[in-house]
């Protein structure tokens, strides 16, 4: 055999070795908890043969606590380059077989090297994250690997889309990075926490779960740190690969156009008739939307979070748009704390990435109440209204019923630079609703008069035909068109089509001072 024979087969020997990451044992018992490696995660998520990896033969430099002994390649964690959907993506997976997953300076340099290598090109950034933490034995080193993370995921951001998939443990500081990224997708069994339960119980004495401290379901429900929650890894790996294709590739480039057999001038009777006579009994937004987007495909962000508002993502003739809808179903739709911040986080990315805003609105106000006050709903609401007015990409917003006080100025009124503002006859668009009006406009007169119900009655009828419709904002422009409700799918693609090549620019500045 010649010397180069040898050392081909001695590459071919150390690559496979590699591979094996922290050997059979270890990724038996990774199988026996119900999980995949990071190398078979990497391998469902790419398509098939596009993986390119960097630094598989890189090791650790660490000779303390006899470290010096424990050298495997490829050091924990697997990186490199590949295609979803034929669409260039770099990746990083973190490899619970070697030492816990636990990260070391030279792990972090591996997922430093694809950020940069990412942001150099212009390609989204998938990291699967299932690690123990910091690596002790190197102490300031692992804590400076994380923080130099830490600084590309945010040099990062709105440059490239961010996806984390917590699939295993991720605490301490290693929460940071999925936290500033742009999307956090959670299986069932994983879990996120800044301190877990036994320094919870130590220093408040209080026996909490890992699960319920940090669960999936804690995050996607309670907290809002995950966008999504999935029953299991392959479940995840499909929503990565679903939100991909609703996103450019970085934020000089617009959402690929995925051709779709669904007419353009399709029209549904049932939206006609969707808002119930009475004004305060509850519809379903979901068929709202499912009706008038391409073949009722709907992906829903923060789905089990704030639910009064609904955000996500949909096509309209082929065109990714971001939806951000009012619920009359959960709590009439009002705006809260949380529903106002959710709102606010998605129209930002979208602003961000190119991707043109769709405002379904019929919202009574803000949620009242001290709660709601002492939270700081002043604040959270106004990041809302700072994010619509400084969103630059096409913002259409269609009225179906209510648009009260501040709540109408937030949801994209004309008066944040919306673009093309429809509204449905149903339309409410007013101060405040009749009853709560004519309690401030005819306090006095209510107290004094014989039939008070009468009277009302009277008031509010005389309230609802001059504010309580659509043509009075109208008049003034406010409202560029009354549009027929089955309709509403046609005039939102025409208003998308007429906006294609839209050109606004804010103010120069190095940053904002968004109130957060």
């Amino acid at each position: 055999m010649s010397h180069q024979i040898e050392e081909v087969k001695a590459l071919i020997d150390l690559r496979e070795k590699a591979r094996m990451g922290g050997g059979q044992a270890k990724i038996d018992s990774q199988h026996k908890k119900g999980k995949f490696t990071a190398r078979e995660r990497i391998a469902m998520l790419l398509d098939e043969g596009s993986f390119e990896e960097f630094d598989m033969f890189i090791t650790h430099r660490c000779t303390n606590f006899g470290m010096e002994k424990n050298h495997i390649l490829g050091d924990g964690v697997v990186t490199g380059y590949g295609t979803v959907g034929g669409r260039l993506v770099y990746v990083f997976a973190q490899d619970f077989t070697v030492l816990g997953g636990s990260l070391s300076e030279t792990f972090a340099h591996k997922i430093c090297k694809v950020m940069d290598m990412a942001m150099k090109v212009g390609a989204p950034v998938i990291g699967i994250n299932d690690s123990g933490g910091a690596r002790i034995q190197e102490g300031v080193n692992a804590l400076a690997g994380y923080t130099e993370i830490f600084q590309r995921n945010i040099l990062a951001s709105g440059v490239v889309p961010q996806i984390s998939a917590i699939f295993g443990p991720c605490a301490g500081g290693a929460v940071y990075s999925p936290a500033l990224t742009d999307f956090n997708i959670m299986s069932k069994g994983s879990y996120m926490f800044l301190t877990g339960p036994k320094v919870v119980k130590s220093v408040l004495g209080e026996d909490v779960t890992q699960e319920a401290l940090g669960g999936s379901n804690v995050h996607a429900s309670k907290s809002g740190v995950a966008h999504f929650a999935v029953d299991n890894e392959e479940e995840g790996i499909e929503k990565i690969k679903d939100l991909l294709s609703y996103l450019p590739q970085n934020n000089m480039e617009k959402t690929p156009i995925v051709p779709t057999n669904d007419p353009v001038n399709r029209m549904d009777d049932a939206l006609n008739e969707i808002i119930p006579d009475n004004p305060n009994k509850p519809y379903d937004m979901y068929q709202v939307i499912r009706s008038i987007v391409d073949d009722g495909k709907f992906l829903e962000v923060h789905k089990d979070y704030a639910k009064s508002l609904i955000v996500g993502f949909a096509r309209f003739d082929g065109i990714t748009v971001g939806i951000i809808a009012n619920q009359p179903a959960v709590i009439a739709g009002v705006l809260d704390s949380n529903s106002s911040r959710k709102g606010a986080r998605f129209v930002r990315f979208c602003d961000a990435f190119n991707i043109p805003l769709l405002t379904l609105e019929d919202v009574p106000g803000f949620l009242p109440g001290t709660q709601q006050e002492y939270n700081g709903i002043i604040l959270h609401g106004a990041k809302l209204l700072y994010a619509y007015g400084e969103a630059t990409v096409p913002k259409i917003t269609v009225v179906l019923r209510k648009a009260y006080g501040g709540a109408y100025c937030v949801m994209s009124s004309k008066h944040l630079r919306g673009d093309i503002n429809y509204a449905w006859p149903s339309a409410e668009i007013a101060v405040m609703g009749p009853s709560g009006a004519i309690e401030i406009l005819y306090g006095k007169e209510l107290k004094e008069t014989e039939d008070v119900a009468a009277f009302k009655a009277e008031k509010e009828k005389e309230y609802r035909d001059a504010f309580a419709n659509p043509y009075n904002a109208a008049k003034y422009g406010y409202i560029d068109d009354v549009i027929e409700p089955r309709n509403t799918r046609f005039r939102v693609i025409r208003a998308l089509h007429q906006l294609e090549n839209k050109r606004l620019t804010n103010p120069a500045k190095k940053h904002d001072n968004l109130p957060l």
